[in-house]
């Protein structure tokens, strides 16, 4: 049997994320029955995390195990002839016996991107968030250096998440402005649930004056989900990259 990774890159507009689910269309499904068609053979596939619904991705990682005789570095070609357009294959490869797309990783690097002012976007619509409201951008870049380091985020997951420990470490949470588009990177070694979005709508309020950049810390060190803000929307986030 060879262990087979792949790299996707996927537009999420479409789907209910990545993780396959009874009553709703996911990237797992379609990747699957992709494998399935080019193998003749029904494989699990093992992806690197949950994203939700409407997230994209351009770096997801995902692996299987088969005994199909395509050669590795072919499966990227195979599959991407058969996978609906919203959803690529980047990169396959042979892996060792060992590799878990999910255990093995050491972190992840997530963008979300705004685009502020002006008339809301028709274009490129479902890879942003049109955010209409003036910002204090100068606030927003002090109120995300509270967010680095090793903490727990409590405060910035959503109910429905069965982890064992809210404890994780971000080594960069940024925000940078070029006209009228606002992009936030975080990388970190896991996320909960939500939690990206969740930073990006605590800033958003920040922005907006109603919190003090001073308050995220407050925020962050109570615990307590009610005292963060709204997460922004799902069309705005994009896993980035998936490190080893």
């Amino acid at each position: 049997m060879k262990n087979i990774k792949l790299t996707i890159e996927y537009d999420g507009t479409n789907y209910s994320g990545w993780q396959r689910q009874k009553n709703a269309m996911t990237i797992q499904e379609k990747l699957e029955e992709a494998i399935r068609k080019a193998t003749g053979k029904l494989c699990e596939t093992i992806g690197a995390s949950r994203t939700d619904a409407g997230v994209h991705a351009r770096g997801f990682v995902c692996n299987f195990f088969t005994d199909s005789s395509i050669p590795p570095d072919n499966f990227k070609m195979v599959l991407n002839g058969i996978l609906p357009e919203d959803i690529v294959v980047i990169k396959s490869e042979q892996v060792d016996a060992n590799f878990h797309s999910r255990y093995n990783s050491t972190g992840k690097k997530y963008t979300y991107t705004i685009i502020t002012g002006g008339n809301r976007p028709a274009i490129g619509r479902n890879y942003m968030y049109y955010f209409y409201r003036k910002l204090n951008f100068e606030n927003m870049k002090k109120a995300c250096k509270f967010l680095i380091g090793t903490h727990d985020f409590s405060a910035f997951k959503s109910n429905g998440s069965s982890v064992k420990t809210s404890v994780r470490t971000v080594t960069e949470f940024t925000v940078v402005k070029e006209d009228n588009f606002i992009k936030f990177s975080v990388v970190g070694n896991g996320f909960l649930y939500n939690m990206v979005r969740i930073m990006v709508g605590t800033i958003l309020q920040v922005g907006l004056e109603k919190f003090e950049p001073e308050y995220v810390n407050v925020i962050l060190k109570s615990k307590d989900r009610s005292k963060a803000g709204k997460p922004a929307p799902a069309r705005g986030l994009c896993l980035e990259k998936v490190f080893y």
